[in-house]
């Protein structure tokens, strides 16, 4: 089964649809994603349409093998043209796309817990958690349960 991301303005996921193996071979039976996406516009009447790999994530291959566009594709992402590949719409304007894992990287890296942090989230006394300040461009750490 090949997986294929239809697309919309600035290139966001509407929706994924499920093509069978057969629907996407070319005439020598090799798997062809034009020949997929063919296919789809016939029977949706809908052009614009990348495949995406079931498989990838953060541009690893879950089984070994190869990444293919950097993530499975979901509703609500985008599928940046440049670089190949889709990624979650950016979280904050500061935050930068690492393009090695199709992912958005903050200024600063977010720190740890300590154990006495995570302690008390397991006893569930606190919950302790770190939430991005763009104003500051820190983390600030919050107890949810306050």
């Amino acid at each position: 089964m090949a997986h294929f991301a239809k697309l919309g303005i600035n290139g966001k996921v509407l929706a994924i649809h499920v093509v069978a193996d057969k629907d996407c071979q070319n005439a020598d039976g090799i798997e062809d994603e034009e020949v997929g996406r063919q296919f789809l516009t016939k029977i949706h009447y809908w052009s614009l349409w990348k495949q995406t790999s079931y498989n990838t994530y953060r541009g690893k291959h879950k089984n070994g093998g190869t990444p293919f566009r950097g993530n499975y594709a979901g509703i609500g992402m985008f599928y940046d043209d440049e670089h190949d590949i889709f990624i979650e719409k950016k979280p904050f304007p500061s935050w930068t796309l690492d393009i090695s894992t199709a992912s958005w990287n903050p200024p600063e890296p977010k720190p740890n817990l300590t154990t006495e942090q995570k302690t008390q989230n397991q006893d569930n006394t606190h919950n302790w958690v770190y939430s991005w300040n763009e104003d500051n461009l820190s983390w600030d750490l919050q107890d949810t349960y306050s």
